[in-house]
């Protein structure tokens, strides 16, 4: 297995991984662009959760090309990639099982985000943050929670407007979890730890 961080971790990799995310980044906030402009203002931050979370990643991946660590934003990463990488291939399945159909552009969102989710475990060994970045990671992401299902700037799926109560149940709890395995991440002494160099 130690021959996958090594590819992980060489430069070319690194490189290819950023332009993929900057790719998706910018294509995610596209995607938000008809919401965003009926957005207030003071939600904006709140409301492109999965771009957000990829460009999160994107600093991340500067970071260690040049051999350095953004530990707070390796720590939201870590919890936002997997959260909303999940979240979106659920929520794809749900549109699925209520309309019985599944177009070209589901299938797309669904693998693009459940390798967003893959790749914020995959890195994980490389990553330096401790409990002060995790708990700002996490009051972030429950914020952006309350946001979401308090204030309505959930991304907007029509069909599923029927479900948002128990959609906003699943997701704090998606939420939990994510910060779980990011506390998991700097605590467990059974984690495997890998140098960038």
């Amino acid at each position: 297995m130690n021959w996958l961080y090594f590819i992980l971790r060489r430069p070319f990799f690194l490189l290819m991984m950023l332009m993929i995310n900057i790719s998706g980044t910018i294509y995610g906030y596209i995607w938000y662009g008809y919401q965003l402009k009926e957005t207030p203002i003071y939600f904006l931050p709140f409301v492109p959760d999965s771009p957000t979370a990829s460009l999160f990643f994107v600093i991340v991946l500067v970071g260690f090309l040049f051999k350095k660590h953004f530990k707070l934003f390796e720590a939201l990463a870590l919890i936002t990639l997997f959260k909303y990488g999940i979240w979106a291939v659920v929520m794809n399945i749900l549109v699925y099982v209520v309309t019985g159909e599944m177009t070209i552009s589901s299938y797309m969102l669904i693998f693009s985000h459940l390798g967003m989710a893959i790749q914020g475990i995959l890195y994980a060994p490389f990553y330096r943050f401790t409990n002060r970045h995790l708990i700002i990671a996490a009051i972030w992401t429950i914020h952006n929670e309350i946001i979401d299902y308090v204030f309505h700037m959930m991304p907007r799926y029509s069909v599923l407007n029927d479900y948002m109560e128990p959609i906003g149940y699943f997701t704090f709890w998606l939420s939990i979890v994510s910060i779980l395995i990011a506390y998991y991440v700097v605590h467990s002494s059974k984690r495997k730890k890998f140098s960038l160099s």
